[in-house]
């Protein structure tokens, strides 16, 4: 299996007068999920699960990649690193699933996967983590096969 952790793009600063699920992309966060959208395109499996906050700017971001997308309430503001790794199925789902999500609880995931337990890893802003689980000498291992940020792009 491969899990894709993709944080929405730059959103708008909350003020107060706008839901915290309700803040929008800026123009400079539309311009970011384009970019990586467009390098996922080239590299994503075609065997995938698009995986989506409830959050608007999660939406706007997966808009960016322009594939279908499955909205996921596990996955919403305030989400645990658990919550996220049961809706995506890890390890055991075949292909490869692609979230859509938000800090800190994306880099809690990243820091479970690679070290073993949560920390408040940062991922930037449109940034993206790639794990791959395999068997190996008899247990299962996580590889991190990729960190992409929109400044590579």
């Amino acid at each position: 299996m491969e899990l894709i952790l993709w944080r929405h793009a730059e959103a708008e600063e909350g003020d107060g007068n706008i839901p915290d699920s309700k803040r929008r992309l800026t123009a400079r966060g539309q311009k970011q999920a384009k970019k990586v959208a467009l390098w996922l395109q080239r590299n994503l499996p075609r065997k995938r699960t698009v995986l989506v906050s409830p959050a608007e700017r999660t939406q706007q971001t997966a808009h960016a990649l322009e594939l279908p997308y499955e909205i996921e309430p596990q996955l919403g503001l305030g989400a645990s690193a658990k919550d996220l790794l049961k809706a995506a199925g890890w390890p055991d789902r075949g292909g490869a699933v692609l979230i859509i999500g938000h800090q800190p609880t994306l880099g809690r995931v990243a820091a479970l996967l690679l070290g073993g337990e949560e920390a408040d890893w940062p991922v930037k802003k449109g940034g993206i983590w790639w794990f791959a689980s395999r068997e190996r000498d008899g247990g299962t291992q996580t590889v991190l096969r990729a960190v992409f940020n929109p400044d590579f792009a």
